[in-house]
């Protein structure tokens, strides 16, 4: 059996996110679906597996159910699949953030940088004016990344404020490009970087998964692989498994 994977995120205010969780649940074991998924009062995100016609349902109740309403009506989503269940358990988890910058001030609602599609980053990311910027941390990074990124070598996510500190200055980098796994840690960054005064920000909608999937390894500017946070570990051009013989584990982007 095939599984049809789902990685999904939004950020959307949910007040009610507590009282969104035990439903959640009962909704993905109704569909057999497994993963994490991460709930707190700016939105959801994570990773879900299960049968086909499980995750199409669990999409369609995501952006257009009860649950919901309409406040999932522009949903992050990258489809794979897995020879395998990545997953072994259903976890639906509260948080403060969907993924912890730990800038309280940082809201991606109300302002991000520009989305770049994954047909136009290559031209982009080969401009010489523009600092190309790894957002990720670096047992990710360490895996693979884009031509001329910076690697922040971070451990985690809440780290990369001291990063753009020590390393950029809105006076001198007018032109800032960044990526990320799935495109949610770039929302956060890009909205930290406009917040401090940074000119023109620009981040890969979709990230390093909708990259890989679009765009041909003839004309990919991508080395290595991607990391992902489910037990087939790394995903190449086409979202295709890629066994690794490293065992580490990365850290998730939350």
């Amino acid at each position: 059996m095939t599984y049809k994977v789902a990685a999904l995120y939004q950020f959307a205010s949910l007040p009610d996110f507590e009282d969104l969780r035990a439903p959640l649940l009962e909704l993905c074991d109704t569909h057999e679906i497994r993963g994490t998924l991460l709930l707190s009062p700016e939105g959801i995100n994570g990773t879900i597996a299960g049968p086909e016609a499980g995750i199409d349902a669990i999409v369609v109740e995501f952006e257009k159910g009860a649950l919901f309403g309409s406040r999932l009506d522009n949903l992050e989503l990258k489809f794979s699949t897995a020879a395998a269940m990545p997953f072994k358990r259903l976890k639906v988890r509260l948080k403060k953030e969907i993924v912890t910058l730990a800038q309280p001030h940082v809201d991606p609602t109300q302002q991000v940088g520009t989305y770049v599609a994954a047909e136009d980053w290559n031209a982009l990311i080969s401009d010489p004016d523009v600092i190309v910027v790894d957002t990720r941390n670096r047992f990710e990074v360490k895996m693979g990344t884009f031509e001329r990124a910076l690697d922040p070598e971070t451990r985690k996510f809440s780290q990369f404020p001291d990063f753009v500190g020590r390393t950029l200055d809105p006076d001198k980098n007018q032109k800032v490009a960044m990526f990320c796994t799935g495109g949610i840690r770039c929302e956060k960054a890009s909205s930290y970087l406009l917040s401090q005064g940074f000119a023109e920000v620009f981040h890969l909608k979709g990230g390093i998964l909708k990259y890989l999937e679009t765009i041909p390894p003839e004309q990919s500017l991508w080395q290595g692989e991607c990391f992902v946070f489910d037990e087939r570990v790394a995903l190449g051009h086409g979202l295709v498994e890629r066994a690794l013989a490293d065992e580490e584990e990365g850290e998730t982007p939350s």
